[in-house]
């Protein structure tokens, strides 16, 4: 169930119009930049923090580019997935579900083993990586890429909803890393001239509509900081009769 929000969305030095416009999604957020648990450890081995997908990342460590990759093949490395789009499949019929999106063979996947995978469309052709890993605890755990987070989300739960219609035992979890997995929609939006802010107004599920919830919102496929508010944006200062 969702509920309708009324935001305020902080701006800078420049006023920028949020178009009134539907199915612009929204998501949870505490900063405009999000950062991942191992933030502080990037930036005490030297990472270079670049934005991405929302986040800041490290793209570069003190040494170069070769001296990691020499490290790895050597030694062995770590990837940061917290920015990642994370998922359980879960249910009998999970391999039946992740076999029909991605190529590879999953049901020979060991337990706690994983494979690199590719998602795929009607016609065979690649529209995502991403890594499926065989839990022993009985569900299939997926990350896939940050950047298509949505879409690649979008295409597990429409074919779970397809199998579930079909009568499959399957259901899909994403798992709450603070990826902007929340979904709603903008119905309207314009600039406030008295606060020198955008305001909106749209749905969001119920357990992100208290006043104060932190939000992004995408305006022309760049993500704004938004705050959940109660209206009116602007106190009146006028009285009425009773």
């Amino acid at each position: 169930m969702q509920r309708a929000v009324s935001m305020v969305a902080h701006l800078g030095l420049r006023l920028q119009a949020l178009p009134s416009a539907l199915g612009r999604p929204l998501s949870c957020a505490q900063d405009v930049l999000r950062r991942t648990p191992l933030y502080d450890f990037h930036l005490a081995h030297g990472g270079k923090m670049v934005a991405y997908a929302g986040w800041s990342l490290p793209v570069q460590y003190r040494d170069s580019h070769v001296a990691s990759h020499l490290h790895t093949r050597r030694h062995c490395s770590l990837f940061d997935v917290s920015h990642m789009l994370q998922t359980k499949i879960l249910g009998c019929d999970r391999v039946k579900l992740m076999e029909s999106l991605v190529v590879g063979d999953i049901a020979e996947l060991r337990p706690n083993q994983g494979t690199l995978s590719l998602f795929t469309n009607e016609a065979g052709g690649i529209l995502d990586d991403l890594i499926v890993t065989s839990t022993s605890e009985g569900y299939l755990y997926v990350v896939s890429n940050a950047g298509c987070w949505d879409k690649d989300l979008a295409l597990m739960q429409g074919k779970v909803r397809e199998l579930q219609n079909m009568g499959s035992d399957v259901s899909l979890e994403v798992v709450d890393n603070g990826l902007l997995a929340l979904q709603g929609t903008v119905t309207s939006g314009c600039p406030s001239p008295c606060l020198k802010k955008n305001v909106a107004m749209g749905y969001v599920p119920c357990e992100y509509s208290r006043p104060g919830t932190p939000l992004l919102v995408e305006v022309r496929r760049k993500q704004q900081m938004a705050v959940v508010s109660k209206m009116p944006f602007v106190t009146t200062n006028y009285y009425t009769l009773k």
